[in-house]
């Protein structure tokens, strides 16, 4: 475990003594969100990112522990264990170093080398790799054995050739210099499938395509591979033949003479039919992978830009998935999501009920103090939001678009029907589209992520990782907002570090029968809410109008006898503390230093008594459409228009003009200058201002810049 200290701590460009005290408290039990937060001192202030970077390298240094176990009790079966052999598998740190070094041991269905050995041939074999001055052919002739089908000269020096081919292959140095010559020169080459030229349309841009692996960005990469998964395109990863054949033959090749010219063939044979393939087949897997990395990096990032959007807040909401033959779903929430009251209003064709359907609005919005509306952007959302802006309102009424992206999904899901067991879709819909609004978050979190409508791909990278990656991702922002005890749902509740879904259960039941949590501390009489979960779970909870005001902030209980320290050694108490800043001006933090608690925990607690339970979300915005743009029939070249990032990928964003078909800024029209990433310029759910490039009507393609 040291060693693997001393590994990580040199792969991140940190300490060792940091990554032993992160790997112990990962081992105790304690989460990421906690570690980062409440063990700065432990740490030495290590955030979330490099946390989980550690805790995957472990991971994979673990995973690399047991095949290293399951090789050495291969080769000690085999009976071919040595004090060299032993050194050098304990001493790899790669998986393909580790795979490279049990290649001549591993076990092997019949091979040609196989065969020519049980023909006797392995001796030949040695004497032409030797590559002294010989005749061959006369060589060859003293290994003539009919009885084991080896006929005459030519029959030798084939099956020595073929024991030369897999020597050169299972070769480490030479594996080692055909995977970084693969790694930094192979081409990806693709064509398209003899008579799919039609059916493969979609791949067209890759019918006859290559560029260099290393430098091709991951979305044209996926795209290749998926165009070969679904059997358009015939893909091949490569470098030049004559560069691979250069560094095998300076590695075996000793002189000039028949012999080198034996092992010469076998050199070129073993390329073709075996070390090539291997080394293909191990660059697909890296190239995949990067690519994976690369796509799912852009995922987790949509995705907490998404979660962390700005809540309008406690609000009374009234929420319309809209809808034209089948009219529009309304649903009243009051300021904690609680569904009051739902019908079904019809204002657009065929039924053209406008004048009833606004008389009903504007009765709802009186009868439950409606405070804003929230409309679903997709089928009819336009024109519903344009019905609304219609109703003449005696007072001010936000009208606010929401994407409703998985809104479905939620509403046909189980947690759905526990939600709501006796309404149907329409109205979880509705209901989800008004919560979306109040407060992303906590909405969102009750959806697959990969639901959601943001990233590229997601379906072709690997599912674990990218499942992994995108949890790790709601866990950090649920985490880093908090979450009100008493008003959270069971789905928000479990993503809180130490709690999951049994406590999260839990917590709503205690919470159910019992009324309200009047204190953190009250959270241990939750069934299974022991001291552990206590310590990773309390300071991400808040209990709002507690009587403890540090229950509705940041500050962890552990270190609530410091808070209290400071107002005792001030002559005050803790809600003078926390609301008068003239008093927390006097403290001098170096004054609280403890065995136990360090600076950075002290300057964290001062933080959060200037804005206890402060949300680190951005103030929320109100946009609108512009009012003559509907359709995309409305969009011309050349119009300036606003509108809404709302996809980000690693060839531009994707911009939600209000006409039910979003548009693109490629990469190359977002600025000026060179960016090989769109989130330095742009973020989910940012406002902006789009000059229209070119409309395509037919293919439904909208193509926009940003430059001036």
């Amino acid at each position: 475990m040291s060693d693997y200290n001393i590994l990580i701590a040199a792969e991140l460009n940190i300490k060792s003594w940091q990554v032993q005290k992160t790997v112990e408290l990962l081992e105790g039990g304690a989460t990421v969100p906690f570690i980062s937060r409440y063990r700065k001192e432990m740490t030495g202030s290590l955030d979330e990112v490099q946390i989980t970077a550690i805790r995957d390298r472990l991971l994979q240094l673990k995973e690399l522990d047991k095949r290293r176990e399951a090789i050495i009790q291969s080769i000690i079966e085999q009976g071919k264990m040595t004090d060299l052999l032993h050194k050098q598998i304990m001493e790899a740190v790669t998986m393909s170093e580790l795979e490279d070094i049990y290649l001549p041991y591993k076990p092997k269905r019949k091979t040609r080398a196989s065969i020519a050995i049980e023909k006797g041939l392995e001796p030949l074999a040695k004497i032409l790799m030797s590559q002294g001055y010989m005749d061959v052919h006369e060589k060859a002739y003293k290994y003539i054995n009919p009885a084991k089908g080896v006929e005459d000269e030519e029959e030798a020096l084939a099956g020595a050739r073929d024991i030369i081919s897999e020597w050169v292959n299972e070769n480490r140095a030479a594996r080692e210099r055909m995977r970084n010559l693969y790694v930094r020169q192979a081409f990806i080459y693709s064509k398209i499938g003899k008579g799919k030229e039609e059916e493969g349309k979609k791949y067209e841009n890759y019918y006859s395509w290559d560029e260099n692996l290393l430098k091709a960005p991951s979305h044209r990469v996926l795209a290749m591979l998926r165009g070969e998964d679904e059997g358009f395109l015939k893909l091949t990863i490569a470098p030049l033949e004559e560069d691979a054949l250069n560094i095998l033959d300076r590695i075996f090749l000793k002189a000039d003479n028949e012999a080198a010219d034996q092992v010469a063939d076998a050199i070129k044979d073993s390329y073709k039919r075996l070390l090539g393939p291997s080394m293909e087949t191990e660059v697909r897997a890296i190239a995949k992978e990067k690519a994976d990395a690369e796509a799912i990096r852009v995922f987790t990032e949509n995705l907490r830009q998404l979660l962390m959007a700005s809540p309008l807040g406690q609000k009374n909401i009234l929420a319309l998935d809209p809808g034209f033959r089948t009219g529009c779903k309304v649903v009243c929430l009051d300021k904690q999501g609680k569904l009051l009251h739902n019908e079904t209003i019809y204002p657009h064709p065929p039924a053209n009920e406008a004048k009833q359907a606004a008389n009903k609005i504007l009765n709802l919005v009186n009868a439950y103090k409606i405070e804003a509306i929230a409309i679903g952007n997709g089928t009819a959302g336009r024109e519903t939001e344009s019905f609304i802006r219609r109703i003449p309102f005696d007072k001010d009424i936000v009208a606010i678009m929401v994407n409703e992206n998985g809104a479905s999904v939620y509403s046909a899901s189980p947690v759905a029907r526990e939600e709501f067991p006796d309404y149907d879709v329409t109205v979880r819909g509705a209901v989800s589209i008004g919560r979306r609004l109040m407060d992303p978050l906590a909405e969102l979190v009750k959806i697959d992520p990969k639901s959601i409508g943001v990233g590229q791909y997601q379906h072709d990278v690997n599912q674990n990782a990218l499942q992994k990656s995108l949890e790790d991702t709601v866990v950090s922002c649920v985490n880093n907002v908090g979450v009100e005890v008493n008003t959270a749902s069971k789905q928000l509740l479990s993503y809180v570090s130490g709690v999951g879904p049994v406590l999260a259960k839990n917590i709503i039941e205690y919470r159910e029968k019992n009324g309200v949590f009047k204190s953190r501390s009250e959270l241990k009489k939750v069934a299974r809410f022991g001291d552990k979960a206590f310590e990773q779970a309390a300071g991400f909870l808040r209990i709002r109008d507690a009587e403890n005001p540090l229950d509705n902030s940041a500050v962890h209980p552990e270190s609530y006898s410091i808070v209290k320290n400071m107002a005792k050694k001030l002559g005050t108490s803790v809600n003078e503390l926390i609301e008068k800043k003239e008093i927390r001006t006097k403290i001098k933090p170096e004054e609280y230093i403890t065995t136990e608690f360090g600076l950075p925990t002290i300057n964290d607690i001062l933080k959060e008594l200037e804005k206890p339970g402060r949300d680190p979300r951005t103030k929320f915005d109100f946009f609108e459409f512009d009012k003559n743009i509907t359709t995309i029939n409305d969009v011309k070249v050349g119009m300036t228009l606003h509108g809404i990032i709302t996809n980000i990928t690693n060839f531009g964003a994707f911009v939600d003009l209000g006409v039910h078909q979003d548009g693109l800024i490629h990469i190359s029209q977002m600025t000026d200058r060179f960016i090989s990433d769109p989130n330095e310029v742009v973020r989910l759910n940012q406002k902006v201002e789009v000059k229209v490039l070119e409309v395509d009507i037919v293919r439904k393609r909208i193509q926009l810049t940003m430059k001036k």
